[in-house]
């Protein structure tokens, strides 16, 4: 790759000026030059990939920052007519927030910890006070939004750290076990590669100390001078090895803690509930496994139980017990067991939880005299609090589409449990539930300027798919809005990972719906929404069933009435990115406008290259193309492999030059070949973020000027009015 790209020496994009009756002096596309090269898999299949040599590790190939400022520069002259539009759009959403806001502090180690945001500034500021007497979470809500910051120690001013720079962002910090040391991980371009940082509380002092290459995931032990993180591979950005770092001494001698030798692993690292145990987490798609060492004495760590493949499991301690929720013995849906203090093996876990098969557990919590279970039933989230006495209740909802989940619970020796719970037309709100009295208490909701809930309507719906399969639908519209065939509709979905999409509120969204758009979540196969089982039918093989049931929800979804045929956008991102490239190639004559961001679009490619960042780790996921019948099946659905001559619905395409998880080249070949084969009219527009990565630009005001700018494409090409 890095032959090729030296070998080209001549302009390899042009951008001349054109006229015509509709747009005067706007660009004609940039035209990539085709460049002929071969990919091929190990089982003898090659494949023609004429724009290979966008590929640039480095970023910083003349030719490849040429093609794609001339891209930027076609889509600023795109856009230059919408600017209004977009700066409208941009300030009715900046405008529903409240600037000075801060998050629901949480105890601690004697401390409240909470983050807030100052007025004009992109970035928070992370900040404690002591507990007293009468200090809880509502009194220092109050305080903090009267500004009375009074004993206030501040531990991390984003905004100061990031000043200079396009971009910045924190990944973890944590506070040692005597509350007087912070160790923080920052990332300066977006590639995620973090580097690890010490301050001493006390004093103010910052360490010379320096970590480079980690993720951001740091734990202390007990002695309050050794900090466990975990090191990247610098190529493919693998979690590969878990090291300590003793305080004041070189890094260069940090000493080797654990070493994952398989690289379909991804690893992780955490302390148990009860603070007894420092744990080494590593898991695939299919399997896991946990060891565990004294957080006072860190130095053998003990095997939970030994990785299996399709076993899956993740553990914590409280109690003088393991809590592990597992699929273990067909439990497909997951299921809780215990297990000794000690434990080393399956053969000591006891079934506490039994597994369902309407009922599939997402995550616990553990408190003294009682447990909390997040779980989904019927594609909707709910919490269930079991006592030690065997006695259960369900945490209730009000409305027929929500999102509910366990919230910041840090200290297991209370009997308020807290939970968030948030709808399409419900901002984020944070309860605490008294588990004996049942008394309910809302700790803060998200203020959202100038927002009345009345004035607007979310309603589940099922759509059949084609294989007769009932799919959940979120949808949120403006009160008063009528089914009659003719609005314009944008439609979500991701369905990848197991990763469910739940109808939480979207302050964004609320410029469409007032323009009398309806905003509909389409929960299809490859999330968890159903189940389990509701994976498993949307990855490797069965991958096409997530397209298929996406355009199946559109077409069904025009069938009622709740948009025009000819005014449906999609939208989706990253894994998302694949669906809409897939949808573009099978159903292009459903979509007038598709938004496409960071999108996986290069899927053969990409997972034939294991020194990619991800790919190994996602075999289980996509299937190894290595092996023909993947390589097959992946080669059918593959949006680049895919395109063909045909009229494709206008599209926004956005990615971020320093994306580690969908490398910017995907894109740009996808959109360059796009180019070649689009017989259609219709616009695409390709931007790259020259400074950020998979996440879009740092800084919570930043993010919302590129939805803008996507927003005002959306609606100019829906016709909808302004």
């Amino acid at each position: 790759m890095k032959r090729l790209l030296s070998l080209i020496a001549t302009p390899l994009i042009a951008l001349t000026m054109t006229a015509n009756a509709k747009t005067a002096d706007l660009p004609t596309p940039p035209d990539a030059a085709r460049h002929p090269h071969e990919v091929r898999a190990p089982h003898g299949a090659v494949r023609s990939d004429e724009y290979y040599w966008l590929r640039d590790d480095k970023r910083e190939a003349p030719a490849v920052i040429e093609y794609l400022q001339a891209e930027n520069a076609y889509a600023d002259a795109v856009m230059a007519p919408l600017k209004g539009l977009e700066d409208r759009l941009y300030e009715e959403i900046v405008g529903r927030i409240k600037q000075d806001d801060s998050s629901v502090p949480y105890r601690e180690r004697g401390w409240w910890y909470y983050a807030r945001y100052e007025t004009g500034k992109d970035y928070p500021v992370y900040a404690r006070r002591a507990d007293a007497d009468g200090v809880d979470a509502a009194r220092l809500l109050a305080d903090n939004d009267a500004g009375r910051l009074d004993g206030e120690q501040v531990l991390l001013d984003v905004n100061a750290l990031a000043e200079g720079k396009d971009y910045y962002s924190i990944g973890d910090y944590a506070v040692s076990q005597d509350n007087r040391l912070l160790a923080y991980a920052e990332d300066t371009n977006g590639r995620r590669q973090y580097t690890v940082r010490f301050r001493n509380l006390a004093t103010g002092e910052d360490y010379p100390d320096v970590i480079a290459g980690v993720s951001p995931n740091l734990i202390w032990a007990d002695d309050n001078r050794t900090l466990f993180y975990v090191e990247n591979d610098p190529e493919t950005l693998l979690t590969v090895r878990v090291k300590k770092h003793v305080l004041g001494t070189p890094v260069a001698d940090d000493a080797l803690v654990y070493e994952e030798e398989d690289d379909s692993f991804y690893m992780g690292i955490d302390r148990t509930r009860d603070d007894r145990y420092i744990v080494i987490g590593v898991s695939s798609t299919v399997s896991d496994e946990l060891r565990y060492a004294p957080a006072d004495a860190p130095e053998t760590f003990t095997v939970l139980a030994p990785r299996e493949r399709d076993v899956e499991y993740s553990a914590d301690h409280h109690g003088g017990r393991w809590v592990i929720r597992t699929n273990a013995d067909g439990a497909a849906n997951f299921k809780l067991v215990t297990a000794p203090d000690g434990a080393t093996s399956r053969a000591q876990w006891t079934d506490w939880v039994p597994h369902r098969e309407d009922v599939f557990i997402e995550d616990f919590e553990l408190f003294d005299g009682f447990a909390a279970i997040g779980e989904r039933a019927e594609a909707l989230e709910r919490v269930r609090i079991l006592k030690d006495d065997g006695s259960e209740q369900h945490v209730a909802a009000d409305e027929p589409a929500y999102s509910m989940g366990l919230s910041v619970n840090a200290e297991p020796d209370t009997r308020w449990l807290r939970y968030t719970y948030t709808s399409l037309t419900t901002p984020a709100t944070t309860y605490e539930v008294n588990i004996d009295s049942g008394e309910r208490r809302q700790l803060k909701q998200q203020p959202v300027i100038g927002y009345d809930p009345a004035q607007y309507v979310t309603e589940r719906v099922w759509s059949q798919a084609r294989d007769g399969t009932r799919i959940p639908v979120s949808l949120v519209y403006r009160r008063g809005f009528e089914k009659n065939g003719q609005a314009a509709m944008l439609q979500y979905a991701y369905g990848s990972y197991g990763s469910s999409t739940d109808p939480a509120f979207n302050l964004p969204v609320i410029s469409l719906l007032d323009r009398g758009m309806v905003y509909a979540i389409a929960h299809i196969r490859g999330g968890q929404e159903m189940g389990r089982r509701w994976y498993e039918d949307g990855k490797l093989l069965n991958k096409v069933n997530t397209f298929t049931d996406f355009i199946d929800v559109t077409r069904d979804l025009v069938a009622r009435g709740y948009a025009a045929k000819d005014r449906v956008a999609a939208y989706g991102g990253s894994a998302g990115g694949l669906l809409m490239g897939a949808v573009a190639n099978m159903a292009p004559q459903d979509y007038r406008v598709i938004l496409s961001q960071v999108p996986f679009v290069d899927v053969v490619t990409t997972m034939l290259d294991p020194s990619i960042p991800l790919t190994t780790n996602e075999y289980d996921e996509w299937g190894n193309p290595e092996q023909k019948t993947y390589y097959d099946y992946m080669l059918g659905y593959s949006p680049y492999d895919n395109l063909s001559r045909q009229a494709y619905p206008a599209m926004f395409v956005g990615t971020g030059l320093w994306d580690s998880q969908v490398q910017y080249w995907e894109p740009a070949k996808y959109v360059a070949r796009l180019r070649d084969l689009n017989t259609g009219e219709a616009p695409i527009v390709f931007r790259t973020n020259m400074d950020a990565g998979h996440g879009g630009k740092s800084g919570r005001f930043r993010r919302y000027r590129e939805q803008a700018e996507m927003y005002a494409f959306l609606l100019d090409q829906l016709g909808v009015a302004r």
